[in-house]
């Protein structure tokens, strides 16, 4: 069983998340690939650097193209980069390259683009690719001023449109942030899903040192990663 890693925002962690999760998986001996199915801000070559990230931290070789099928040189959101690149974001292609990875890895870790409700044409949305794609939601909440509401408002979307969230992670991208520890424990009593993780402030951190800060047992499906050892 794999997972869809949405964040609160853009900018909030999700590569980093994302790629931590891999390496936890890995620890456990299971066969690991991360999919990025659409990227802004890409570079000459087709490109992006989170993708690059993701297809780095797997342990299942991949092509490039398999791993980040959408590629788009604008950095903006993906709708709007598709249809300057004259093309349209078609969810069956991202549904194929899914099951492409799925055939040879037993986790497949999906990295959204934005949030939930980041358009990817002009009438489907990245909850609706989640939606497509049957996965449970990790979402990778950016600990700032105005986390809770955003954490909240993300975790509406999630119920509203019929998905399991199986867990969330607390990354803390603003230096000195006020009432750390309070807004931190407003989000535990508020969110459901449990919270499998929390990152500190720290520039430039490695997701191999963040995989340990991750309790994948947390997740629902791990419970069989638990009994196994």
């Amino acid at each position: 069983m794999s997972f869809f890693v949405t964040g609160t925002d853009t900018g909030v962690g999700k590569t980093l998340v994302s790629c931590a999760l891999m390496h936890a998986f890995a620890a456990h001996d299971k066969r690991v690939v991360g999919f990025k199915p659409v990227a802004s801000g890409c570079d000459d070559y087709d490109h992006n650097d989170d993708a690059k990230k993701l297809r780095a931290a797997s342990n299942v070789q991949t092509t490039y193209g398999q791993v980040n099928p959408y590629c788009f040189v604008p950095s903006v959101a993906p709708h709007i980069a598709a249809r300057q690149s004259g093309v349209r974001i078609d969810l069956k292609r991202i549904l194929v390259s899914y099951g492409e990875l799925a055939s040879l890895a037993e986790e497949v870790i999906v990295e959204g683009a934005g949030g939930l409700l980041v358009p990817l044409n002009e009438m489907q949305d990245s909850a609706d690719l989640a939606k497509e794609l049957n996965l449970p939601i990790i979402v990778v909440v950016g600990i700032r001023l105005g986390c809770i509401n955003h954490a909240l408002l993300t975790m509406r979307v999630i119920d509203d449109c019929g998905l399991e969230c199986a867990g969330w992670v607390a990354n803390v991208i603003e230096q000195n942030m006020l009432a750390l520890n309070e807004n931190i424990e407003s989000l535990r009593e508020r969110l459901e899903a449990p919270l499998i993780g929390t990152i500190p402030f720290q520039p430039n951190i490695d997701p191999r040192s963040v995989a340990g800060m991750l309790d994948i047992g947390l997740l629902r499906k791990d419970e069989q990663i638990d009994q196994a050892e």
